[in-house]
């Protein structure tokens, strides 16, 4: 089948040609979540907030699954070494542009348009992947190992970036993204030939109107899970209008959807109901994913661990998603039932969070949080990749491409929503619980009289006078109280995450109707070209 299409030159051998196509998805894979590696240095260097850095992966993400319906048409219209070469070297350019601005409204548009050119580049990758091997097993484990890197690039980029950020600006790390690239272009131009698979399909009644009035309404839902915290939701305009235009123009697009002939995304999919049910599993574990960011901080703010130390201690988080990505993929090629996946899959993410509920505290050791963050790494690497086949396969193979569509705007809607409930529950539980501790710790109170007394004498030994040193001890006092309240916060939000993981685990257990749906991609390609 590989020999029957011949779009890479016959003298380049097989292992070549696999290991090229897969070097192309990995500098973009790398890039996506790159500003989150570190984020302080990111905002630092952007003179930004954080949540601007948050935004503009967002952005990003918006770009990929936006773009991810329109793309076919372009891989139609262009032969596949000039679409790779041109959507490489305009992502080289969009790095380029990255590296020289320090503007963060200039970095917003071009990491919208990283995302897009990351679609057509990941799309074609696959595609061409999958005609390469004829064996259900090959398609399977090509896919698991590209949901695999991309599930382990947050924990990879905070390891591979961290040494860097500290030694150089935040900007290097584009500049490493740029030479990335270079390898597997010059491989490009010199393996694959000028064969066309299809007939030159012209771009005429391309849906680009889909395409704006989709994207518009993924960058508002970004923007309100982001900002909706610190302009106070609907009492701002901004926010209460963002809401409004994604109501008018999820109306105007599903109108849209529903008369033309051939719909950007067939919403014939949500008929199925076992297509509905795995995306609202993909939703909760894209919740739980993310909760992992609260670990992180609270290393970094609570035990004042530098971002390469953490960087270090998450290598057994990679180490559990590259042991859950290969065991998943084990089960999918013995046709395990799903639930025999889900179930142990969730109560990894329910005994990580149980754990770190438990570990919480204002002291402690680093090593108390290995074992934690590996079984969350092995929890998700589990879920991940069967959630998404069990997605696809549960529609006919003719709207398949929606149903892959539809599963990675859900995997986008899931990462904003776990960014909006982390900041809504911070602010609220800390208020809560620093409101709590005024009530409770007084004057008279004999354990803060204790405290003040005690680090008022230990100042006062270190040279300060009587006066500054009763003044510094009460903003110790108030520090302390602040380590709290984030701790509890923290302890609080696991135990929410501990609920909808229970919850999640009755639903999957109490439902035998969800082994009906056989785990296989019967499609030979992944993206619709």
């Amino acid at each position: 089948m590989a020999r029957q299409i011949p779009i890479f030159k016959r003298w380049a051998p097989e292992w070549l040609i696999k290991i090229i196509l897969f070097s192309m998805t990995l500098p973009g894979i790398i890039i996506f979540f790159l500003p989150l590696s570190n984020i302080n240095a990111a905002a630092g260097y952007y003179g930004s907030e954080p949540a601007d850095i948050q935004f503009a992966v967002a952005l990003f993400y918006a770009g990929y699954v936006g773009f991810y319906s329109l793309e076919r048409r372009f891989f139609s219209f262009l032969a596949a070494k000039e679409y790779f070469l041109i959507f490489t070297t305009l992502q080289i350019l969009a790095c380029l542009v990255c590296y020289y601005t320090r503007d963060i409204y200039i970095l917003f548009p071009v990491r919208f348009l990283q995302g897009m050119l990351f679609a057509g580049n990941v799309n074609l990758s696959l595609t061409l992947m999958f005609t390469r091997v004829s064996s259900e097993r090959g398609r399977e484990i090509s896919f698991s190992v590209f949901f695999g890197i991309l599930i382990c690039a947050l924990p990879f980029n905070n390891l591979i970036t961290a040494d860097l950020i500290d030694s150089y600006n935040f900007n290097i790390v584009y500049k490493t993204a740029i030479f990335s690239y270079l390898p597997g272009l010059i491989f490009l131009t010199l393996t694959m030939s000028n064969y066309r698979p299809h007939a030159r399909f012209p771009l005429y009644k391309l849906d680009w109107q889909s395409f704006v009035l989709y994207s518009i309404m993924l960058v508002l839902i970004g923007y309100i899970a982001i900002f909706g915290q610190e302009y106070y939701w609907l009492e701002d305009i901004r926010i209460l209008g963002s809401v409004i235009g994604i109501i008018g123009l999820g109306l105007l697009s599903i109108f849209r959807q529903n008369s033309n002939k051939r719909p950007y995304i067939d919403l014939r999919v949500f008929r199925y109901r076992n297509f509905k049910v795995g995306l609202v599993i993909l939703f909760i574990m894209y919740i739980c994913r993310f909760a992992s960011g609260i670990t992180n901080n609270y290393l970094a703010m609570e035990l004042h661990l530098d971002p390469f130390h953490i960087s270090y201690i998450n290598i057994f988080n990679l180490s559990g998603l590259v042991l859950g990505v290969i065991v998943a993929c084990c089960m999918v090629l013995q046709k395990k039932k799903i639930q025999y996946i889900w179930v142990p899959g969730f109560l990894m993410l329910l005994a990580f969070h149980a754990l770190m509920y438990y570990t919480f505290d204002v002291q402690a050791d680093e090593f108390n949080y290995y074992i934690p963050l590996f079984i969350q790494g092995l929890g998700v690497g589990l879920i991940m990749v069967p959630t998404i086949i069990f997605i696809i396969s549960s529609v006919p193979v003719s709207i398949g491409p929606s149903a892959a569509a539809t599963a990675l705007a859900i995997r986008y809607f899931g990462f904003c929503i776990s960014i909006a409930l982390i900041n809504f529950y911070e602010l609220f539980e800390k208020s809560r619980h620093y409101n709590a501790f005024q009530d409770h710790l007084t004057a008279v109170d004999p354990a803060v009289k204790s405290f003040l007394h005690q680090q008022t004498i230990k100042l006062m030994a270190k040279g300060m006078s009587e006066g500054h040193a009763v003044k510094a001890a009460h903003r110790l006092l108030v520090a302390r109280m602040n380590v709290q309240d984030h701790v509890r916060f923290a302890m609080d939000y696991y135990e929410m995450m501990v609920w909808l993981l229970s919850g999640s685990l009755l639903l999957i257990i109490l439902f035998p109707y969800l082994n009906r749906t056989v785990l296989y991609l019967r499609s030979r390609k992944l993206s619709p070209a």
